[in-house]
């Protein structure tokens, strides 16, 4: 393990109280540990030499069937069209609960 951690204590308490997460303090520990660990690893990676390495393909440019590049147009992705959008009076219809211009949910996060 390096002389220096990347990832500190606090670090590690901001990070579970985004995630809504109660670590122990053995589990802050562990968690820390584990984190700068994987940073390690992530650093051992970007020692590689991978300058004649190709780069891999991108989804994108893969088509859904038999996995060739595609050189031209993609044909498995449709025409991006404008259409309509859904009618608002349609949509509240539908809602729970709205108040006529925007859908009304219930509170989820409590600070």
């Amino acid at each position: 393990m390096p002389d220096t951690e990347r990832v500190s204590l606090e670090d590690v308490r901001r990070v579970a109280e985004l995630a809504y997460l109660e670590l122990t303090t053995e589990e802050e520990s562990r968690m820390r540990r584990d984190l700068n660990a994987i940073l390690d690893y992530v650093a051992q990676l970007g020692e590689l030499d991978t300058s004649r390495i190709a780069p891999m393909t991108q989804v994108s440019e893969v088509l859904a069937t038999g996995g060739e590049t595609a050189t031209e147009e993609l044909s498995v992705l449709r025409d991006d069209l404008p259409v309509p959008c859904l009618d608002r009076n349609r949509a509240m219809a539908s809602a729970p609960e709205t108040d006529g211009v925007f859908f009304k949910v219930p509170k989820v996060i409590e600070r």
